[in-house]
């Protein structure tokens, strides 16, 4: 007799390419698709994420639906509901994807736990490209160097071949929420009109957007992936985050007979990506606590104005400004700029990189655990494949190196528009008669800078230092 199975929907919000799905239909039986709202656990979705979310869960439905298979959506503690699902439904087994969350992989034990006797939880690999127990070094060692770790990965070969969706589904009944009932989206203020401007969230958006990146902007990823001015980015994260698509459909689509160093390049991206999950599987506090233990009591500012100017992007300092203006219009930063604007907190205003990571984490659409956490703890020196604490960015450098005709600038700090490139990146050195005509007043209609550049690198190092010390005494 035909089994009923039910497929639980989380960060794998799609149909082709799903081995949860694919073997929830393996043996012609009904399936319920679920997807569980779980307000209750660390690190529940942000602001952004909540946004894309509602639209995710409308896309996945209408996809079920044109299977005639409606998508179950109940709120709560997934160990209380889906065990009563599968006794209601007398379910053969639960098909979800591994996640590499604490607070996920805590909610899969405990599901498992309160199953009815005849119910398994059967978890398939879903986000990443490899099962990050069975990457090892050598040495049998977890990996701490992104590098050996990409090698590793490499020598694998080529991911399997992405599964196609299902043709047909035989669905089993349940009660559902509305997804309207959840209200996920912003009602008063409405602040997502930019995220509307630029995002389509769901499956079918996210192979458009992969079909435009493997045919335009590709085979210039290694140059134009730096340059915030241009498209030169996939921009398929938060699809990947949401897994409205897979990463080994992106790794296939990016492979080509005439691959060149930019394919390569990118696919090292997807690397980093499960690099990071990795990093999470192995060091569940990665969130919380520094991979380095020394830099636990490196002695950050609390200093609530200087953290609501960098948030708001009015720190005055262009770069910086102009991406943090970026994520609040459109739930996104270029990753370039992610860099720019996270070592100018930590390091010149030297404010803890947990108070970045709370802000990326509600603001972006592309907010992932793994990977905030480690790019935080990668630019503020404190995991283990990090850089070095002392190395920090010039903004002005790095605004005139990588935005040098100054077009991501001026599209989000319009202010400082009619300024020459000269001094677009650092206009408190513009001379008077500069600044005048191009309407600018220092302190009033563009801020002045919240910290010397100079001093707020010394600031750091001396910060540094003294943690060094500390350690050695």
């Amino acid at each position: 007799m035909p089994e009923t199975n039910i497929v639980w929907f989380r960060q794998d919000l799609r149909l082709a390419d799903n081995p949860a799905l694919t073997a929830a239909l393996a043996n012609k039986g009904r399936i319920l698709p679920v997807y569980i709202l779980d307000d209750g656990q660390a690190w529940p979705v942000g602001g952004a994420g909540r946004w894309w979310l509602h639209h995710s869960l409308a896309a996945l439905a209408a996809g079920l639906a044109r299977l005639r298979a409606p998508l179950i959506l109940r709120r709560g503690d997934p160990a209380r509901i889906l065990p009563a699902l599968a006794a209601e439904l007398g379910a053969a087994a639960i098909h979800a994807g591994i996640a590499h969350e604490p607070a996920w992989r805590r909610a899969d034990a405990a599901v498992a736990a309160a199953l009815p006797q005849a119910t398994a939880l059967r978890l398939h690999r879903t986000a990443t490209l490899i099962d990050p127990d069975k990457i090892r070094s050598q040495t049998n060692t977890v990996y701490g160097m992104y590098t050996p770790f990409a090698r590793a990965v490499e020598a694998l070969g080529k991911p399997d071949d992405p599964l196609p969706a299902p043709d047909t589904i035989s669905s089993a009944k349940s009660d559902s929420d509305r997804l309207e009932d959840w209200r996920l989206l912003p009602t008063h203020p409405d602040w997502a009109g930019g995220l509307r401007d630029l995002w389509v969230p769901g499956e079918p958006a996210a192979l458009e957007r992969l079909k435009h990146f493997v045919t335009q902007a590709v085979t210039r990823y290694s140059t134009g992936r730096n340059l915030p001015g241009e498209d030169g980015t996939s921009m398929l994260s938060p699809h990947l985050h949401w897994g409205e698509i897979s990463p080994r459909t992106v790794w296939h689509a990016s492979r080509t007979e005439t691959d060149t160093p930019d394919h390569h390049t990118y696919r090292r991206e997807l690397i980093w990506r499960d690099f990071s999950a990795y990093l999470l599987w192995h060091h569940p506090s990665l969130p919380e606590t520094p991979l380095r233990p020394a830099f636990a009591k490196l002695a950050f500012r609390t200093h609530p104005d200087d953290l609501a100017c960098w948030q708001h992007g009015r720190t005055g300092v262009p770069i910086v400004d102009a991406g943090m203006r970026q994520l609040w219009r459109t739930g996104w930063m270029h990753n370039r700029v992610r860099m720019i604007a996270a070592s100018f907190l930590v390091k010149h205003l030297l404010i803890s990189w947990k108070a970045g990571e709370a802000w990326f984490w509600d603001t972006l659409v592309d907010a992932d655990l793994a990977s905030n956490a480690a790019s935080w703890q990668w630019i503020a020196g404190t995991g283990i494949d990090s850089q070095p604490f002392f190395r920090v960015f010039n903004p002005v450098t790095q605004g005139q190196k990588f935005d040098g005709d100054g077009a991501y600038v001026r599209r989000f700090v319009p202010e400082l528009a009619a300024l020459p490139d000269r001094y677009l990146h650092a206009p408190w050195t513009a001379p008077q008669q500069e600044l005048a005509r191009a309407g600018i007043t220092l302190g009033k209609t563009y801020p002045k800078p919240v910290i010397d550049l100079v001093a707020g690198r010394n600031r750091a190092l001396d910060a540094y230092r003294r943690t060094v010390k500390d350690q050695a005494t």
